[in-house]
Formats: C-alpha cells, sequence, structure tokens
C-alpha cells in the first residue's frame, strides 16, 4: 500500500496523454493564448490603450497568480493564507493571421472582477473568479497591432474563507470560427436510455448564424467507441436559416453500450458537424460515458443500477506553493493518490474548477459534485487573524449576487455538462450558516452542531429568503439539465427546516450534522441525504456505513490547502488526508483503512505514559525514540488482525481488528531496529504489511522523478528529495535547508516541503524538508533537450536527477 500511495504517479498511464488540447466552448479552432504577456502590479487606467508605453512591463506566459509570488506576511489575513492581492493588469500584442470570418478569446478564470478590452473597446466585465467566460474580438479588431488588456481587481484581497490567487490563473484561449458556428458550450449529450442491449442517446446543437444563411444547413452527430470505430451517426437538416441561434435535437441508438463507471471509466467520443451545401463549416468532439443514475430516499445511491457508498472529498483548487496555477500532471497525481486511499468522488468546493480536472475526473473514474458558491446575497465572516479568532471582515462576492448568481449558475452547468463523471450539482455551500448571516427563531435554545455565534437575532437577515434563493438557482440548473440532482449544502439543518431550501433541491447535503440523520429521515421520508462535508472520524464513517439510506460523504479536505488558516505561523488549514504536496498522511492511510478495497497497513508511533489510551489516527510512521522510553505503536489496516515484529521478532501479538475505533495498537519500549507490522487474514496469512526503520544521521540526499522523460511543451515532472543516513533509510527527524539548480530547457515552479508552519520564502530556489522531504516541481520551458537536476545541502552528499524533454 505504501508503494502504491507514493508511487501510483510512476504507475499509471498518464492520462494526459490522451486528452485533447482543446478548449470547452464546443465550436471553431480553439488554440492556446498563454504566451507573450506583459504584466504590471498597479493600476492605471491608461493601461487599456493601443499606444501605452508597456516596455517595462514583467513579460510572463499565462497561466499566472501574483498573490503566491509574494512573501507571507503576519499583517495580512489569515483566511488568504497570509498572502496578499492587489490590482494587475495584462497586455499582449498580437496579430491576426487567419482569414475566419470570426474570434473569439475565452478565459478559463481570472480572480476576479476582470475587465477586459481590445484596442481600448471594453469587451465585458465578469466579478466571478471562478466562472468561464467568452468575449467576441471580431468587432473591434485590426489590420496590424492588436492589444488586448485585462485589469483585475483584487483590491479586496480577504473576500473568501480560503485562499483564491489573483490574476488571469487558469488558461487562455483564442478560438477562430465561421460567420455560422456552434454557439458557446452548445452541444450536449443526455442518455435518455440505457440497458444492456441499446441505449439511446439524445444529442443537443446548438447553431449560432452572425447573419442569415442562405445556403443549406446541416447538423450531424456521430458516436465512436474508446478504439475510434463509428458506432452510430445522424445528419438533420436545420430547420431554420435566420439569424440567432437554432437548436437541432437528434438521437443515436448504440448497440451493446459500454457502460462508464468508477472502475472502467469507459469513453465514447461525440463528434459533432455543421455542414453547408454538404461542406463542413465547424465542428467539435465531446466525451461521452454512458451511466445511469438513481437516488432513493431508503436505498441511497446507485450506478448504473449497482447500490454504493459515496467516498468522497472536498478540494480547494491550489496547490501549496503553487498557488492558484495548478499544472494537470500535478492534479493528475493528486487525484491518483487520493483514488489509492480509496476515494471515488470529488466535490469541487465551492466554486468551477479548472476544466482539465473534470477531464481527468472523467478518465480516472470519479464522481464529482459540481458547486456553483459559498456565498448568496449576504456577506460571511472572513477571519484575518486566525480561523475563527478575533473580529472578522466582510469583504465577498455578495455585492455582485444579485446581478450576476443566475447567469454564473447556468454558464456552470452549461459548461460542465457533458462530463459523465458530475453526478450532482451543488447551488451553495453553508449559505444557511446560523448567525453567519440568517438567523430564525429556532436558533433560541436549539442544539446545533456548529458555533451559531449567538442565538436569533431579530435584526439579521430572515432564514426565510434562503428558500427563495434556493427555488430561483435550483430552476436555473433544471433549465439546462434535468439529467442530474440539485443539491446543497446545508450547515444549519435545523434553521433550514423551518424555510423552503430542503423542498427547493432534490437531494440535501449534511454538513456535520450526522446527529440528524436518524431524526430527519423518519421527519421527512421522502428527503434524499448524504454527507455533503464531514470530519475525518470514524465515527462520522460509520453513520455512512451503517444505514442503508445514507449514501456517502465528503471528507473535509482530500488535500492540504491554502487560507482559513490558524494563527500565524500557519499557511492553511491542515486537515487533509493528503499534505501540500499530494503526498499521504496518517490520516490518509487511516482512511485507506476503512475504504481501500486493497489489502493495506500502515503504523505510526507516538510516546505515551503507562495508563494513557488515547488513539491517534495522526501517527507519523518514525522509529527514532529515547531507549527504552514507551512508545505506543498504532497499526491502520483493512485485515482482520495483526501482529507486530522488530528484526524479525514479534514484539506485538496478534490483534483482531477493532471496528469501533478502526486501530489495533500495541505499548512496546523503544529499542532502534526494524519495526514492520503484518495485516494477516483469519488463518493467518499475511495479506498486507508496512515497515519503519531507525535512522542515524544524515548523510545523503536521494532524489528520484515520477517521469524521465517529459514533452518539451510545459510539462511538469515531480522531483522527491529525500535525506538519508548511510544506511539509506530516510531521516524522517530531519529539517535540511536543500538547494535546486537546473541545467537545460526547464525551470522550477516551486519547492514543497508540506510544513504548514513553515512561513519562509516560497519564491526562491532553496527550502528545508519537512519530515526529511521534499517536493520539486520541473517544468519544461519549450526547447527539447537534457535537464540536469542537481540537489544540494551543507556537509550531505548531493543528488542529481536528468530528464529529457522531447
Amino acid at each position: 500500500m505504501k508503494n502504491k500511495l507514493f508511487a501510483s504517479a510512476l504507475l499509471i498511464i498518464s492520462m494526459l496523454a490522451l486528452m485533447p488540447l482543446r478548449a470547452q466552448v464546443s465550436f471553431g479552432d480553439a488554440r492556446k493564448f498563454n504566451d507573450g504577456w506583459l504584466f504590471c502590479l498597479s493600476d492605471d487606467s491608461l493601461s487599456l490603450r493601443n499606444d501605452y508605453d508597456d516596455g517595462k512591463w514583467r513579460r510572463l506566459d499565462l497561466p499566472h497568480d501574483w498573490s503566491i509570488e509574494a512573501q507571507l506576511s503576519p499583517s495580512l489575513a489569515s483566511c488568504t493564507g497570509y498572502l496578499p492581492g492587489g490590482i494587475g493588469w495584462y497586455r499582449k500584442h498580437f496579430t491576426v493571421t487567419d482569414r475566419a470570418a470570426r474570434h473569439y478569446i475565452y478565459f478559463e478564470g481570472v480572480y476576479n472582477r476582470s475587465e477586459v478590452y481590445l484596442n481600448g473597446h471594453l469587451l465585458g466585465k465578469r466579478p466571478n473568479g471562478y466562472i468561464s467566460f467568452l468575449y467576441d474580438l471580431t468587432p473591434y479588431l485590426q489590420e496590424g497591432d492588436n492589444v488586448i488588456a485585462v485589469r483585475v481587481d483584487h483590491s479586496r484581497y480577504a473576500d473568501s474563507r480560503w485562499y483564491t490567487g489573483s490574476g488571469i490563473y487558469r488558461d487562455v484561449w483564442m478560438i477562430s470560427a465561421p460567420q455560422t458556428h456552434f454557439a458557446q458550450w452548445g452541444v450536449a449529450w443526455q442518455a435518455a436510455s440505457i440497458s444492456d442491449r441499446r441505449a439511446t442517446v439524445t444529442v443537443d446543437m446548438e447553431v449560432e448564424k452572425h447573419e442569415t444563411e442562405k445556403g443549406r444547413l446541416e447538423v450531424s452527430a456521430t458516436l465512436y467507441d474508446a478504439e475510434g470505430k463509428q458506432v452510430a451517426q445522424r445528419r438533420s437538416r436545420l430547420s431554420d436559416n435566420a439569424k440567432g441561434i437554432t437548436k437541432q435535437t437528434v438521437s443515436l441508438n448504440v448497440p451493446k453500450p459500454h457502460r462508464w463507471n468508477l472502475t472502467d471509466p469507459y469513453l465514447y467520443t461525440l463528434k459533432t458537424e455543421i455542414y453547408r451545401n454538404g461542406e463542413r463549416i465547424d465542428g467539435c468532439e465531446t466525451n461521452v460515458g454512458l451511466r445511469t443514475l438513481q437516488f432513493d430516499a431508503n436505498k441511497g445511491f446507485a450506478l448504473n443500477g449497482q447500490w454504493m457508498k459515496v467516498k468522497g472529498v472536498c478540494l480547494h483548487h491550489d496547490a501549496g506553493v503553487l498557488g492558484a496555477v495548478v499544472p494537470p500532471e500535478v492534479w493528475e497525481r493528486r487525484l491518483t493518490n487520493l483514488k489509492a486511499i480509496g476515494v471515488n468522488a470529488i466535490r469541487m468546493s465551492h466554486n468551477p474548477q479548472a476544466p482539465v480536472l473534470y477531464d481527468l475526473c472523467d478518465r480516472l473514474g470519479f464522481l464529482v459534485m459540481d458547486e456553483a458558491s459559498d456565498e448568496w446575497e449576504f456577506p460571511k465572516r472572513k477571519w484575518v487573524k486566525g480561523w475563527n479568532v478575533g473580529e472578522p471582515s466582510y469583504d465577498g462576492s455578495f455585492d455582485f449576487f444579485e446581478e450576476w448568481i443566475e447567469r454564473d449558475v447556468t454558464d456552470m452547468v452549461r459548461r460542465d455538462r457533458n462530463h459523465p463523471c458530475v453526478f450532482l450539482w451543488s447551488i451553495g455551500n453553508e449559505v444557511d450558516y446560523p448567525n453567519d448571516p440568517y438567523s430564525h427563531p429556532v436558533l433560541d435554545g436549539t442544539t446545533i452542531n456548529q458555533p451559531m455565534f449567538g442565538g436569533y437575532k431579530p435584526e439579521a437577515p430572515s432564514a426565510m429568503r434562503i428558500g427563495v434563493i434556493a427555488k430561483r438557482l435550483a430552476a436555473c440548473v433544471r433549465a439546462v439539465d434535468t439529467s442530474r440532482p440539485v443539491t446543497g449544502a446545508l450547515a444549519g439543518v435545523v434553521m433550514s427546516n423551518q424555510t423552503e431550501y430542503p423542498e427547493a433541491v432534490d437531494v440535501v447535503g449534511y454538513n456535520y450534522t450526522e446527529n440528524r440523520y436518524d431524526i430527519d429521515h423518519a421527519t421527512y421520508p421522502d428527503r434524499v441525504i448524504y454527507g455533503s462535508e464531514t470530519g475525518v472520524g470514524i465515527e462520522a464513517w460509520h453513520a455512512v456505513r451503517d444505514k442503508d439510506f445514507i449514501f456517502g460523504q465528503f471528507l473535509w479536505t482530500g488535500t492540504d490547502y491554502l487560507g482559513e488558516a490558524g494563527r500565524w505561523p500557519s499557511r492553511g488549514l491542515y486537515t487533509g488526508l493528503l499534505d501540500f504536496g499530494s503526498f499521504p498522511k496518517p490520516r490518509g492511510y487511516f482512511r485507506a483503512s476503512l475504504w481501500s478495497e486493497q489489502p493495506m497497513a500502515y503504523i505510526g508511533t507516538y510516546p505515551i505514559r503507562k495508563g494513557e489510551n488515547w488513539l491517534s489516527i495522526d501517527a507519523w510512521d518514525t522509529w527514532n525514540y529515547e531507549p527504552g522510553e514507551l512508545i505506543r505503536v498504532v497499526c491502520y489496516t483493512n485485515a482482520p488482525q495483526a501482529r507486530l515484529l522488530l528484526d524479525g521478532k514479534e514484539v506485538g501479538e496478534m490483534k483482531p481488528y477493532d471496528d469501533k475505533t478502526g486501530i489495533i495498537f500495541w505499548d512496546i519500549p523503544y529499542r532502534p531496529g526494524t519495526l514492520w507490522v503484518e495485516g494477516c487474514n483469519a488463518n493467518g496469512s499475511v495479506a498486507s504489511s508496512y515497515r519503519i526503520s531507525s535512522s542515524t544521521h544524515p548523510y545523503a540526499l536521494r532524489a528520484r522523478a515520477d517521469r524521465s522523460n517529459l514533452s518539451a511543451n510545459k510539462a511538469t515532472a515531480h522531483i522527491t528529495v529525500e535525506v538519508v543516513d548511510k544506511e539509506g533509510t530516510v531521516v524522517k527527524l530531519s529539517d535540511n535547508d536543500i538547494t535546486c539548480r537546473i541545467e537545460g530547457p526547464a525551470r522550477l515552479l516551486g519547492l514543497e516541503g508540506s510544513n504548514n508552519s513553515d512561513m519562509s520564502d516560497y519564491t526562491d530556489n532553496h527550502h528545508r524538508v519537512f519530515r526529511g522531504r521534499l517536493l520539486a516541481y520541473i517544468q519544461t520551458t519549450g526547447e527539447k533537450g537534457t535537464i540536469r537536476v542537481s540537489f544540494s545541502s551543507p556537509l550531505l552528499k548531493g543528488a542529481e536527477v536528468v530528464l529529457t524533454a522531447e
């Protein structure tokens, strides 16, 4: 299990090599528009002009997050991870060389309050920093030099409860298209029916015509299997040639459909095209995963008719030292390590995320709960001196809620509806938090699991408004997609039960409210309930495992993340199953013992006084203590029993698995050597094992990459650097400072030690290891050649990794 978790990125066939290079706009010829931008972290209103002198601006390639480039400071807000915001401008000079009739620019995400100008003309504003959006450049393009200018206003930097990043932090695309093309996100499919013999797939195609068409227009939909063989096709004449958008629907019959599921995420390819007088003028390709979803108030959830438990985690969008700019390879490794733990579902917390993440979930086999927002019409508390400490601030997204929320929700659903991984649409997270901001008389004298900031407050906004808004937003979802349920993550279930909110959605998420499962199931027998956000304790899991009517849970969280930090020093919230570098933490192994279907075992240790009886799910796998010191050795395993050995001799007798705690333990005096546990079957045969060894003094560095051959086109490699003794044992108590140097066509993206309390400089080429380990992110720069990455530390033997960009 250890090897699987730590080296899974080495073992998996990369999904990224199979993913097409395309924007998610459903039309035209899309090309990345990331290279050759100029940036200035200041606010000059003249920056939108073509003749503005930008000669001294910084040159960079997108995506870009300027907040992560700054220094952590205790004078900044804890909710952002003690990193700043600000106002910045981006500019790009370009010429249009192709002869397409129309040109568009598509931003996957800009945080936040963006304004986009072309040649001094305002194309539009989009305040939401997580929503993808597109502008038509055609009316303002000119011969020769064109200038796109983007103002990003993150001056209200403490506007979220976690780290957001600042800038154009996702990919940008240029799209060329004819006068008649598919509309933005205008191609959608649904599996109308599926049986073992046949599936019927309906394909909706919206055709946008910028002028009245005089020719014969036809649309075509063709489905190919994973091997590229055509399995179904339908062609239809467009019913309307008038200027504007015309929608056409066709049905495809698929014989013996191969279903998409979590262990076999099989994908068809849907090719849709527009023809004028028999000549193809536009088209796009879309992944199709055929599966059925079923939700039942008593049985829970079934995928393809198989009732199952959703073993989910919540994920924010940052990657520690990388901030909000997360390369696809980093997402792939993170998801692969979560899958090895037993995770089968991801909650996008609490906003739409980068398109590549949904593509990976489609291909790796995850269910996805897509979520629209964390805040509605009033601001939530944003803690600035530590999590739930001191006086909060109240910046946020509330000021543009009324104007933009319906469009934001609609755009989320339109963009992501073709992903088979998406199985729930969430219209909001904890918008019903008691007294933050809504209140209700039921709060007087009522016990609620979360802090309520007092009882009923008549002067606060009425909680009854929550139901009214929920009905509006649920209607936005259903206007686009009725194939998946609408949900919401409720923090104040007791209060929300007094409103129309639970009835406005199809499936009701309970955050940290396991004590309400039985009561509300009896009171509302038609309500489908699940744990939309839960702690990592075993009791919360048993509340799911042992109740058929609770279909799953989403743990807080899958990985450690920046922001929502404690008092300085603290970069973020340290609750993840994986750390900032996506390595499994002890609690990740504990979760694997509950969720993994593969045999596994792990041991962690900590000193204990005789007679103490506390058990930890956060015990690190260290075996270095004072001789004779009493040490508790805890084992996380899914085997029915386990025993403990030291240098081959049994020091802990065979003990049965404890279902109440999920932990087997032994108290033994410390003696150096190699300690290992054997998870055994009922007959005594060994099913799994895990070993740790005592280490001596640091002697050398050891480095290994997850891949040695990379695409020259900005591919990212992970290099794990460890401090080892003369015997090659990792010195887990070490904190040596490591320096990284690179020769060849690559650059260092960052060094991640995964230490939440390390508030040092993350922008240079050296950093301290944490628990004897460091992760280096290396990215190719566009040229082919040999890359030598060397690591050094005072008094230690260095290490080198050789990569090839090809």
